[in-house]
C-alpha cells in the first residue's frame, strides 16, 4: 500500500498513457490522477531510460536531469533551479516560440517566514531577459522621485526584498547609487539645456534660502520662463550651497554660478527673493548684474520682494495679536478630538442644535498659518455647538466667552483676504502678476478702511500689516502695473482706476510713472533686441545662404558703408514701433472674462504686435512667488533635514534638480489661465 499511495501522488508524466499508469484499488476501482501543474513541465520532458529509470530533458538546451528511480522520484526542484538561475543558455538567448518567464525560487536565507506562493504562467506572456543596468537606472529614478535615502539599498529588507524578486541582481553600494542618481542627474540636465537654448524670450529666477543644522546655507534657484509655443514652464536650475549664507556676497555667488552654468549671460529679466535682501546684499548684487546683464528700465524689474513671505509676515501679525484666544479655541478643539467618545457627544450636540454648517474641526500645524485660519473659521461657525457641549459633557469646562468668539472672527476676517490671496499660488496652473495686482490692491484698499477703525484694536492690527503691504507694494507696484497693462482686459484703465482709489488726488503722478516706464522700457526693446535662438539663427543663415553675387555689390552693403542711413533708420523704426505700443493700448479692451489665456492671446496676436509681444512675454512671466507650493503658508525657515545635510553639496543638487525635472517631464507646461473675479 506505501508504494502504491506514493504513485498515486505522482504527477502524470507527458507522453504516457494513462492506461500504462493505471492502478487499482483492491475493488479494482481507477485511481483519479493529479493533472500536473507545475511550471516546469513546460520546459522538460521524461523519457524512459532504463528499466524502472527516467529522466527530465531540457526541451531547449537538452540537458538530462534525475527524475525518477523505481519508486523514489527526485521531484522539481532542481528542474526549476535550472529555469530560474539562467543556467539554461538556450532560454536566456530566447530560442524557440514557447519563451517563458523565470520560476523565481524561494531563499530562506533571505529572509521571510514562508516560501512565495506558487505562480501560473500566461501561455501568452513573453519572456523578459534580465537587464541589470536597466534595474540600477529604476533605482536611481526611483530614489530621486520619492526622496528615499541612499542608503536603502544597503538596507537588509531592501537587500532581501531585491534577492528574492531577482537572484540575478547584484548587490549596490552607496557609491553605485550615488554615481547612478548622478548619471540620471546629468541626462536630465543636458535634455533641460538642449530645451532652453531655443527659447526666445528672457528668464526670470526665484531664490529661496534653505538652512540646514550645520550652519550652511542652500541656495534654491528656479528658472521661470514662456517658450516658442507661449506656454510658462518653471524649472529648479540650481542647488547652491553657501557656507556663510549672511554674507553679503551669498547670493552673488549663487546668481554668478547660475548664470554661468545655464548660460544666461545677458537674458536675465527679473530676481525675486524669498528673504528680504540686505542693503548690503543689495549693493553687492548690482554690479554684478550690470557686468552679466544689460540694465532693463535701469534695473527696477531685476530685484522683487516675494509675496507669500510679505503675506505669511502678515499673518504672524495676526496670529501674534490673538495668540490667547487662539490657544483657548485650540485647546477647545484639542479636547474634542483627542477623544473619540467627546467627538461623537459633539456631533451630537450638533445634530440636535441643527447646526448648519458643513466644516469639520481639525487641529492647526502651528508651522503653517492657513491651517490656524481654518481651524478658527471652523470653530467660529460651531460657536454654538462649544457653548452647549458643557450640558452634555460635564467634564468640557474650556468654553470661550462671547468676547472670545468676537476676537476670533476678528482674526478670521483679517485673515482670509490673506488665505483667498495666498490660495492663488497653490493652484496647478502658474499663477501671473497680473492676478496679484488685483489682490495686493484689494488687500490694500481693505487694510486702509481697518486702519480708521474706531477699535483700537483692529486700528493697532491694520496699521502693522499696512507697513508691509505698503512696502511690497512701493517696491512692486510698477511691475504688477506694467503685467496688468499688457493683459488686453485692462491695459490702463484697471492701473488709472486702482491708482486713484489708492492714491486720491496724487493718482496722476503715479499713473504718469507706469505709462513713462512702459514706453520706455518698449523703446529698451526696440533698440536692445536679444541674442539670436539658434533657431533663428538657422533660419537667418538658410536665407544668406541662398544670396549669391553679393561681393560684387561693393561698399554700399557692407558694415562700413553708409553709417548714417543706418542711423536714420533706426530712428524712423523707433518711430513706427512706439506707434505699436500706441496701437495697443488705443484698441478698445477685451470684454472681461473670468478665465483668460493672456498668453494664447499674444501668440495669436505676435505678428501685430511684434516688438510689444516680445516685451510682453518677458513681463507675463515674472513670478510673484519664491516659494515652493507646498512652502506657500510657511511661518518658519526652510530648512535642509538631517540626511541630506550630510551629503556632498554635488548629490544635493543632483537629488533636488533631478526630481524636479523628472516630475516636469519636457513637455509639462501651463497654459497660464488667469482667474480674476471682480
Amino acid at each position: 500500500m506505501t508504494e502504491m499511495t506514493e504513485i498515486t501522488d505522482m504527477e502524470t508524466i507527458p507522453g504516457e498513457s494513462n492506461n500504462q499508469l493505471a492502478l487499482t484499488t483492491p475493488e479494482a476501482q481507477p485511481i483519479k490522477r493529479r493533472k500536473k501543474k507545475s511550471m516546469v513541465w513546460e520546459y522538460f520532458t521524461i523519457e524512459n531510460v532504463s528499466a524502472g529509470c527516467r529522466r527530465a530533458y531540457c526541451k531547449r538546451c537538452k540537458q538530462s536531469f534525475a527524475y525518477s528511480t523505481g519508486s523514489k522520484v527526485a521531484g522539481t526542484s532542481h528542474l526549476k533551479r535550472h529555469i530560474a538561475k539562467g543556467t539554461c543558455r538556450a532560454l536566456l538567448r530566447g530560442q524557440g516560440q514557447d519563451n517563458n518567464q523565470f520560476i523565481t525560487p524561494y531563499n530562506p536565507k533571505m529572509g521571510g517566514s514562508e516560501p512565495p506562493k506558487r505562480r501560473y504562467r500566461s501561455p501568452s506572456s513573453p519572456f523578459i531577459p534580465f537587464d541589470q543596468d536597466r534595474c540600477r537606472h529604476e533605482i536611481a529614478r526611483m530614489i530621486i522621485m520619492h526622496e528615499y535615502p541612499l542608503h536603502i539599498v544597503e538596507h537588509p529588507g531592501f537587500i532581501a526584498f531585491v534577492q528574492n524578486l531577482q537572484p540575478q541582481f547584484d548587490k549596490m553600494s552607496f557609491n553605485t547609487v550615488q554615481g547612478d542618481c548622478v548619471a540620471t542627474y546629468l541626462r536630465e540636465k543636458q535634455s533641460l539645456m538642449n530645451f532652453i537654448e531655443g527659447i526666445p524670450g528672457r528668464f526670470c529666477l526665484t531664490l529661496d534660502m534653505w538652512s540646514s543644522n550645520q550652519t550652511l546655507g542652500y541656495v534654491f534657484i528656479t528658472g521661470h520662463f514662456v517658450d516658442s509655443d507661449w506656454k510658462l514652464h518653471r524649472r529648479v536650475f540650481n542647488v547652491v550651497m553657501e557656507p556663510y549664507p549672511d554674507s553679503r556676497s551669498a547670493l552673488s555667488h549663487a546668481i554668478a554660478a547660475c548664470l554661468s552654468d545655464w548660460s544666461l549671460e545677458g537674458k536675465l529679466f527679473s530676481l525675486t527673493f524669498n528673504h528680504p535682501l540686505s542693503e548690503a546684499g543689495l549693493e553687492n548684487l548690482r554690479p554684478l548684474l550690470c557686468v552679466k546683464n544689460p540694465l532693463i528700465l535701469n534695473g527696477q524689474l531685476l530685484i522683487r520682494n516675494c509675496i507669500a513671505r510679505t503675506m505669511s509676515s502678515m499673518a504672524k501679525d495676526v496670529l501674534g495679536a490673538g495668540q490667547e484666544i487662539i490657544k483657548k479655541i485650540r485647546d477647545s478643539v484639542k479636547y474634542v478630538k483627542m477623544s473619540e467618545s467627546h467627538d461623537d457627544k459633539f456631533i451630537q450636540v450638533k445634530n440636535q442644535l441643527q447646526v448648519p454648517s458643513e466644516k469639520s474641526l481639525f487641529l492647526d500645524n502651528q508651522t503653517q498659518w492657513n491651517t490656524t485660519y481654518e481651524m478658527l473659521a471652523a470653530a467660529s461657525e460651531l460657536k454654538e455647538v462649544f457653548d452647549c457641549l458643557d450640558t452634555y459633557d460635564p467634564d468640557y469646562k474650556l468654553a470661550p466667552s462671547m468676547e472670545d468668539w468676537k476676537l476670533a472672527e476678528t482674526l478670521c476676517s483679517f485673515l482670509k483676504p490673506l488665505f483667498d490671496a495666498a490660495s492663488i499660488l497653490t493652484t496647478t496652473t502658474l499663477p501671473t502678476v497680473i492676478t496679484f495686482f488685483y489682490e495686493v490692491w484689494k488687500i490694500h484698499v481693505d487694510l486702509g478702511r481697518s486702519v480708521t477703525s474706531e477699535d483700537p484694536f483692529i486700528s493697532n492690527l491694520a496699521k502693522s500689516m499696512q507697513e508691509k503691504i505698503d512696502k511690497y507694494w512701493k517696491d512692486c507696484s510698477l511691475v504688477l502695473a506694467m503685467a496688468v497693462v499688457m493683459d488686453p482686459r485692462f491695459k490702463m484703465k484697471l492701473v488709472e482706476f486702482s491708482f486713484t482709489k489708492i492714491y486720491g488726488e496724487d493718482a496722476p503722478t503715479y499713473i504718469k510713472t507706469v505709462d513713462d516706464g512702459i514706453h520706455e522700457l518698449f523703446l529698451e526693446y526696440v533698440a536692445l533686441p536679444l541674442p539670436l535662438t539658434p533657431t533663428y539663427v538657422e533660419e537667418v543663415n538658410g536665407a544668406n545662404n541662398g544670396k549669391t553675387n553679393e561681393s560684387h555689390q561693393g561698399n554700399l552693403l557692407s558694415d562700413h558703408g553708409l553709417a548714417d542711413f543706418d542711423v536714420y533708420i533706426m530712428e524712423t523704426n523707433s518711430q513706427q514701433m512706439k506707434s505699436e505700443l500706441d496701437q495697443y493700448l488705443e484698441e478698445s479692451l477685451l470684454p472681461r472674462v473670468q478665465e483668460f489665456d493672456v498668453l494664447g492671446w499674444w501668440k495669436l496676436n505676435k505678428m501685430k504686435y511684434p516688438t510689444l509681444s516680445k516685451m510682453a512675454r518677458d513681463i507675463l512671466s515674472i513670478p510673484v512667488s519664491a516659494a515652493a507650493t507646498e512652502s506657500i503658508f510657511d511661518i518658519t525657515d526652510k530648512q535642509l533635514d538631517e540626511y541630506r545635510s550630510s551629503l556632498r553639496p554635488e548629490t544635493v543638487e543632483a537629488l533636488i534638480c533631478a526630481k524636479d525635472w523628472l516630475h516636469y517631464g519636457s513637455s509639462d507646461v501651463s497654459n497660464a489661465l488667469v482667474k480674476m473675479e471682480f
